[in-house]
């Protein structure tokens, strides 16, 4: 069964726009709120449910908190509130403080003037459908307030920032320390501007920090994960080891070699499996997505590291590993799942796997960024009017035609966008010329078809 409200990654859109208004915010809070309640807990006599909210730095994150807090408590809900807090360690401290949920605030790598709420349950991961089901449906009744005595409280937890450092640090095994290294951090002007430098310079690294000072308006403004040349131009200024960029909430990151080369996800996950695969703890395999890039599949396959593709979103790479019983997956947009180190993608524990695979394998980064040269791709999006069968005669036999040139040595892959009227047409491989013309041949056949 659709949902009306939720997508992949909670409920977003525009700040003022519906559903991001504070009435409606506020009716959520309440839905929330009344399907807790409705939940089998074990608390005690008359004691009420509790449910964490953190959010990133948006301006529109403290309308958004109120208007939550209002529902919650109209619903006899107790709220435990954090500010700015990273959307992993909104799911770590929902688990550690046993709430029964935690809420995030945030819309985390888009523009300022977009905002959104994602929930998790008591275990630190995202809510199962069945209960977003139940909350829509919720929605849909009128609100009937609490009597008095009933209504829940709220207050905030002063030690949010410490007990997430301390979380981090504790995925970093006890005999290392990153002392020697000089690492420029950029918070995108984001949820971890203000844990992000505590957990690195804890662990022994010289830190120079960017992006970190938040106005409300700036968040992911030409810096962070999305927009790195800020990084790459701190780190060889600063003459660095290396960098990390971070988005907006927290739970994406890329990261910048000594000479200013950018590593995304695919290269990132490749490090981390290679540090596990070193050490014999990489359990199971490697999951990945459609956009994948092949030759992080083709390097893994040389060590006979198992690899597997999920649809596009951490949700579903998720979704992959549970099914399989493996711990490390991710995406090239940088969000990455250490299954044995939290329940959910987590830049900042990203980051720590990936310096401990370098500091205990004696390499810098620029020297483990050669071990994974990507492939080629090469993306184009072709506006459809309608609903397109990509199965069409005609588009078939162009990607045929195109996998016979590549000769297995690339890929083709169509999808259609899930929020616009587009068709993605991918193509990679090893000859970035050739890459260049199958995807321009198949994009032109698809055009022709749509038109």
């Amino acid at each position: 069964m659709s949902k009306k409200y939720f997508g992949t990654d909670g409920i977003r859109g525009r700040v003022g726009e519906y559903p991001i208004t504070p009435e409606f915010v506020m009716r959520l809070g309440y839905a929330a709120g009344k399907v807790l309640t409705g939940l089998q807990v074990n608390l005690a006599k008359g004691a009420h449910p509790a449910v964490l909210i953190g959010k990133d730095t948006r301006i529109s994150g403290y309308m958004l908190e109120a208007a939550l807090e209002a529902g919650l408590s109209a619903a006899g809900v107790d709220v435990l509130l954090t500010g700015p807090m990273p959307t992993p360690a909104v799911a770590y401290l929902t688990r550690a403080l046993r709430a029964q949920a935690g809420i995030v605030i945030s819309a985390s790598h888009n523009p300022y003037d977009d905002n959104g709420i994602k929930f998790f349950s008591a275990d630190g991961a995202k809510l199962p459908d069945d209960i977003e089901h139940a909350i829509e449906a919720e929605l849909d009744k009128p609100m009937q307030v609490m009597a008095s005595a009933k209504l829940g409280k709220a207050r905030r937890i002063d030690d949010a920032a410490g007990r997430y450092v301390e979380f981090c640090k504790s995925t970093f095994p006890n005999h290392l320390d990153l002392r020697g290294l000089k690492i420029v951090l950029d918070c995108a002007h984001g949820a971890t501007y203000h844990v992000a430098p505590d957990v690195f310079h804890e662990l022994g690294a010289e830190i120079i920090s960017i992006g970190n000072q938040p106005d409300g308006l700036n968040i992911n403004e030409q810096v962070g994960s999305t927009h790195p040349q800020a990084l790459q131009k701190a780190v060889v200024q600063h003459q660095a080891d290396l960098g990390i960029a971070f988005d907006g909430d927290g739970d994406r990151v890329m990261m910048v070699d000594a000479e200013g080369h950018l590593l995304d996800g695919d290269q990132l996950l490749y490090i981390i499996a290679l540090g596990l695969y070193a050490k014999g703890k990489l359990k199971g395999g490697v999951a990945g997505t459609l956009m994948t890039n092949l030759a992080l599949e083709h390097a893994l396959q040389k060590h006979q590291i198992p690899f597997g593709r999920a649809k596009v979103g951490d949700r579903y790479v998720l979704e992959l590993l549970n099914s399989k019983n493996w711990k490390l997956g991710g995406e090239n947009s940088g969000h990455i799942l250490t299954l044995d180190k939290h329940t959910s993608g987590d830049a900042i524990i990203a980051a720590l796997q990936v310096l401990q695979a370098l500091v205990e394998g004696g390499k810098t980064l620029a020297q483990m960024r050669e071990k994974l040269v990507l492939y080629p791709q090469v993306l184009i999006n072709v506006t459809t009017k309608q609903k397109l069968d990509l199965t069409h005669d005609s588009i078939q036999s162009a990607v045929k035609q195109a996998e016979v040139e590549l000769n297995q040595t690339g890929r083709v892959l169509l999808r259609a966008s899930g929020t616009e009227p587009k068709i993605r047409v991918m193509v990679e491989g090893q000859d970035r010329a050739l890459v260049q013309k199958l995807a321009e041949q198949i994009a032109e056949v698809v055009k022709k078809v749509a038109d």
